[in-house]
């Protein structure tokens, strides 16, 4: 299913942090490392797969937040990237074709699924099995009625046709028929487009940059991930798309 040109295009993207597991109740604590327990064989190895789990508690909605938000459309090339700034006024920056918004996390969702009410396509990289169940677990927790269902069926034929969310990695992946699907970086890498961690921040570190107050640089980092997949969607449309 190609889409028309006329059809309006949202790139996607969102950055997000894990809770601090030593602040958690006990009985949190217990319920997410009961099983790392059973597997590991000894203490070493239990050790290596809690600090795992510390660090990866941010790729839950259970145990992590959204603190940016990063959408691009795909025709204006402008876009805008709300992040959250914990202890800070609210304030904006305009930087060429981006403006950045800080605002909590439930102000972000509420900006975002006003602004998808304008949209017909959705491009996302790995946002079908990441960013968009985030946005819409998150969006619940806040007391927020997502405005779209961007998860309906998994093939695009099976999506209304005012919401179809293109995950490219499914789609350069063939939905997984590949044995390895590749991450934004190596696809980028492949297709010779400038990757988002060309600038040395990766998503390991958001959690690291959000402690050390650095805001703004997370949501600049989020900006690189959306022009990586608005390049690397030209690349799958001109060539891959049927």
């Amino acid at each position: 299913m190609k889409p028309m040109s006329s059809t309006q295009k949202l790139i996607i993207d969102i950055e997000t942090v894990g809770e601090d597991f030593d602040a958690l109740d006990h009985a949190t604590q217990e319920n997410l490392t009961r099983w790392i327990k059973k597997d590991s064989e000894n203490e070493d190895e239990y050790k290596l797969a809690l600090a795992d789990l510390k660090q990866g508690l941010g790729f839950s909605a259970l145990t992590g937040q959204i603190v940016a938000i990063g959408v691009l459309d795909y025709y204006k090339d402008e876009g805008v990237v709300y992040f959250e700034a914990p202890g800070e006024k609210p304030y904006e920056v305009k930087e060429g074709n981006m403006t950045f918004k800080q605002m909590s996390e439930k102000a972000m969702l509420e900006k975002f699924w006003e602004g998808a009410k304008k949209y017909q396509y959705f491009i996302t990289f790995n946002g079908r099995a990441f960013d968009v169940p985030f946005l819409m677990v998150r969006s619940a927790i806040n007391g927020i009625r997502p405005s779209k269902d961007l998860l309906r069926g998994r093939y695009l034929y099976q999506h209304n046709p005012d919401a179809i969310h293109l995950d490219l990695q499914e789609q350069l992946s063939f939905y997984g028929a590949m044995r390895r699907k590749g991450s934004l970086h190596l696809w980028s890498r492949a297709f010779g487009i400038e990757s988002p961690k060309a600038s040395g921040v990766t998503g390991d570190d958001v959690g690291r940059l959000f402690k050390e107050k650095k805001f703004l640089e997370i949501a600049k980092y989020n900006v690189g991930d959306l022009r990586a997949t608005k390049e690397l969607y030209d690349k799958w449309d001109q060539y891959l798309a049927f």
